[in-house]
Formats: structure tokens, sequence, C-alpha cells
């Protein structure tokens, strides 16, 4: 008798279990590379690029217009996205080719709180956020890259046959399977903590071309035979694959980081010809096509109306933009002066998309200003999960903007832009401080693009810009309005120093 109710009992708590992860929203972050503002057709008149899914998702969810990356760079912007703090509270640059892991074990991820509240979760695509690789050698090729004599790693200079430490496994992450980052070594697929084939040559290309640009690859190990033109077609199967072994009563995170259509530009054949953009337009679509593939899985998955799907990039468009303008009339940033690398707004303000049915009112726009940081505290309070006291100091939570409900706005205080550490903007409401005569990276735009968009150089110590009425940010009032720069002074000050941009209630 008594095992009977112990059975009774057991299957209630089971059922129970169950049916809180049911209740549980499956969470899939579909994160470009290197996309801009203007790319999307959808918000975009202009564009030449064709971006059906996309579109058709920002027709059955939110489309935000003033939604911001942590950097003007990529390994910045995705370890903000993954953590819920500034990139600039751990650093500026990118890591590169074998390069040490951007975390520190006491980082606490989205992946992480997701799945100690029993969710599957997944990285599938471009990690560039370092490994501990176990190198036997220091360096021993000499290579020229971009007129530079540098040391380059052999295959014969790491170990490959033992387990990569410090990478998505040790963030939170069950699964991985990606390339790294395309245009780093090693030239490999990953699965887990292994290569699936270990490199057994060096980084040759023989008489492969790209579409548009260059090829951006540092010298390295390499898979004999590898193709660059295979990376997003297998990542876009990999990631099908991964959504059909889902099951319902389990809920799932994904974080898709797509390779694309950062450069190499390298559209596959059967996307050539199919923007008014060149090359860049036409991976734009391949990648638009990609992420349709993924909204299909969900469907056919019966995923769907279970499923939060955001997508967004790490940053604005890279230079080759201002070449594309110049031919084609296609402007990546939109309306926006800059791009990737600047505190210009095109190095920052980025595509930004959430889909989520019966919850999210299809077909609606928000103007809130918000930044990719802000994901991890809105998932947490989508699923009911109370963050460490230390944990996504700078994330604010903008479900009350998906709902619709009230709240206060502006929702964020203020929003800090920043890529390197000599050059920093501040957003409060409409008005946006950048502390230098430029918001440009390593190099102003050229004069022949300032004079096609009609910028101008400045020369006071600072700027001040009203975004209300100048997104491109043309107009410097820096001078007549002193006491807006002194007070957006001090909140940035403060903001960089306590080490914290959000009070949590």
């Amino acid at each position: 008798m008594k095992k009977v109710v112990f059975l009774f009992v057991f299957s209630l708590f089971s059922g129970n279990v169950i049916a809180q992860h049911t209740k549980q929203p499956n969470i899939v972050i579909i994160y470009a590379d290197d996309m801009g503002f203007g790319d999307l057709n959808c918000q975009n008149p202009h564009s030449k690029i064709p971006t059906p899914n996309l579109d058709q998702l920002a027709a059955e969810g939110m489309l935000f217009k003033d939604a911001h990356s942590s950097s003007g760079i990529c390994t910045p912007s995705r370890f903000a996205l993954l953590t819920g703090q500034y990139h600039w509270r751990r650093g500026h640059g990118i890591v590169g080719g074998f390069g040490k892991p951007y975390f520190k074990d006491s980082d606490i991820t989205l992946p992480q709180i997701l799945k100690e509240q029993g969710y599957t979760t997944a990285a599938i695509g471009k990690w560039h956020l370092g490994w501990d690789w176990d190198i036997k050698n220091p360096p021993t090729i000499n290579e020229n890259q971009w007129g530079k004599k540098i040391k380059a790693y052999s295959h014969k200079d790491i170990n490959w046959e033992v387990p990569i430490k410090g990478g998505p496994l040790d963030r939170g992450f069950d699964y991985y399977f990606g390339d790294g980052t395309i245009n780093f070594p090693p030239y490999c697929w990953i699965e887990n903590r292994l290569p699936i084939k270990a490199p057994n040559t060096h980084l040759d290309l023989g008489d492969l071309k790209t579409a548009e640009g260059h090829w951006e690859f540092r010298p390295g190990p390499m898979v004999k035979g590898w193709n660059p033109y295979e990376v997003l077609p297998t990542l876009s199967e990999k990631t099908v694959e991964w959504i059909g072994k889902q099951k319902k009563n389990k809920p799932f995170f994904l974080y898709f980081a797509l390779p694309s259509p950062h450069a190499p530009i390298i559209p596959n054949k059967e996307f050539i010809g199919k923007s008014k953009a060149g090359g860049f337009g036409d991976f734009v679509y391949q990648t638009d096509h990609v992420v349709g593939k993924v909204l299909e899985a969900l469907k056919e998955n019966g995923l769907e109306d279970n499923t939060i799907v955001i997508f967004t990039a790490d940053n604005g468009p890279e230079r080759y933009a201002i070449e594309r303008a110049e031919n084609f009339g296609h402007f990546s940033s939109g309306d926006f002066r800059g791009v990737k690398r600047d505190v210009w707004e095109g190095g920052h303000h980025v595509p930004f998309i959430v889909k989520w049915p019966n919850k999210v009112e299809q077909g609606t726009v928000s103007n809130e200003v918000i930044s990719q940081i802000d994901i991890m505290s809105t998932i947490a309070h989508i699923c009911s999960i109370k963050l460490p006291a230390k944990a996504a100091p700078d994330s604010y939570n903008f479900l009350p903007i998906l709902l619709q409900e009230a709240y206060k706005s502006p929702l964020r205080e203020a929003t800090v832009h920043n890529t390197y550490k000599d050059k920093w903007g501040l957003r409060m409401g409409d008005w946006l401080y950048i502390n230098n005569k430029s918001g440009a990276g390593k190099k102003d735009l050229p004069d022949t693009y300032n004079a096609l968009r009609g910028y101008q150089k400045f020369n006071t110590e600072g700027l001040l810009f009203n975004m209300k009425n100048d997104w491109g940010q043309r107009i410097n009032l820096f001078e007549k309005y002193p006491d807006k720069v002194i007070e957006m002074k001090r909140v940035l000050e403060k903001y960089r120093n306590q080490g914290y941009s959000v009070v949590r209630e």
C-alpha cells in the first residue's frame, strides 16, 4: 500500500515539474554579426536588401527602434549580452586566435541561471569569447599579416586531444557546436570541448575569393580542405537539427550566434544577385534566409507558440559600408552617423526584434531606449528567477514594454556607449553626450562620405546632441547647454566608478 501511495505522490510531483516546465517559455537569441540598423527592410524604407523573414518576425512581434549593443565591436558586446553588465567593466578589446577567456569563473551568465531552472542550453555558431587551450609551444610560423611580421601557431603547437576548458560549456551551456570565430584560427569544427577533426595544416584558401572586401583571416592551424563557404549553411543545418531534438515538456535556451554578415563576405551561389547592394547585400539576404529556417524549425516542431525569439546584432556595419553607400546607395547604418567601432550612433544602434506569441502584441513598435545588457534581467523576470546580488549590475527589465504595461519612462536612467577606453558616450532620455570632439573609433569617416551625408566635423571639447530631433548627430549643442553637459559627465563618472548602474528592489 505504501508503495502505491509513494508512486501516486511521485507521479503528482513529476506532473507538477512537467507542468512548470511547459509554462516556462523556450528562449532563442539569434545574434547577427556586423549587421546595421539600415540593413533590415522593415526599418529602412530605402534599403536595397530584401529581408522577408526578419520583416515577418517584426510583423509578428515588437520592433525596438532605439536598441543598442554595449560595444561597437564583437567580443565585448557578446560578453555584455551574456552577463548583463557593460563590457568595459571587464575590457575593451576582442579575443584573438587562441586567446584566453573573457570571463572570470565568478561571472554569472544567462545560460547559467536558466540551466539552474531546468533549461536545456545550447550555443551554436560564433563564440569569440576565448578558451583555455592546451598550447605546447610558442608560435613557430613566421607570417605577414596586413603588412606586419607576426608569429603564428602551427597545428603542431596545440594539443588537440585535450578537452578545451573555459569555453561555452564552462559558462552554462550544455552543448556547443561551431567554428569558434570564422576569421580566427583554428579553422575547424568544434563540438563541446573538442575539434571534430583536428587541424592538420596551415591556413591556405587556395583560389577561393570573396564577394566583397577581404578575407580578414588571421593565419593559423586549419583542417585541410576547410571551406569558409560551408560555415553558414552547416550552422543553419545544425541549429535546425538541434531544435528538432527538443521536447515540449522541457524548456530550452538557444544562443545562435551567426558569423554573418561579418567579413569575409561570402554568400553562397544561390543567393548571389538577390539584393541590389552587392555581395554584402546578398550575404544579408542569406542571413535572413537562415533566420527563416530557424523560425520554420520552431513551427514544424510545435514549439513556436511557447518560444520567445530575440533577434539582434553585436554592433553596426563594418567600414565596407561606406563604399557600399557610395556604389549602391544602400546605407547600412540607416540614418545614423558612424559604423562599427564608433561611439557615433551607427556603431552600436542595432536591430532588435522580440516575438513572443500570445504575449507580445503583433506589429508593435517601441521607441524606448534599451540595451542588449537588459536581456538578462528581462528573461529573469519572465522566468521568475531572482538574480544573485552581484549579477547583471547594468541590466534593466524591459518586460513591461513587451507586455505594454505601465512603467516609468525612460526605462533606463542612462545608457553608456563605448568601444575603446578613451572615448565615451552617455544617453539620457533624448540627450547624448560624447566626451570628445568626434565619435569616431580608430578612423573618422572619409570626407567623401561625410559630404554625401552632410556631416561636418566639430571642434568643441565634447559633443551634445538631442536625439529626438537629430538622429544624424549633425547639430552640436555642447556649448549651448553647459549645465546638461556637467550633469551627464557626473552620471557617466558615477557609473564607471561604482560598479553598477541599476539598483534592484
